[in-house]
């Protein structure tokens, strides 16, 4: 199982780091993706970090702001959102598969979000 979690209010220009915890499974054999959906629109892939440790973006509107890293002891995987803007709203979920390609297919272990909302 997966859960997200880190979220909350913040400013545009602000900063977040969004967890994704693992039990039950481990998660540096496996690509870990982040994923998002706002509000009335479709779910999103955002970023995904492979079994290997490289990062992998899934959209380029979080180039530059977002970025992605594994910590193995303690098997999370974590989401670093700087500069935000109002476009990030949205609730996160974190998700598995064997490659980023296919957690961006097929993701698994899908766990409940964690919302973050950015203020103007």
């Amino acid at each position: 199982q997966l859960q997200a979690s880190g979220g909350g209010l913040v400013q545009a220009g602000g900063s977040l780091r969004l967890s994704c915890a693992a039990s039950g499974i481990t998660l540096h054999y496996y690509a870990t993706g982040w994923f998002r959906q706002a509000p009335g629109k479709e779910r999103e892939g955002v970023l995904c970090i492979t079994s290997t440790g490289n990062s992998i973006y899934y959209t380029d509107s979080v180039k530059g702001r977002l970025t992605i890293s594994r910590d193995s002891a303690r098997n999370t995987v974590y989401l670093q959102m700087n500069s935000l803007i109002p476009e990030d709203t949205a609730v996160y979920y974190c998700a598995i598969h064997s490659t980023c390609m296919e957690t961006l297919r097929s993701g698994r272990s899908w766990g409940q979000g964690t919302l973050v909302t950015v203020s103007s």
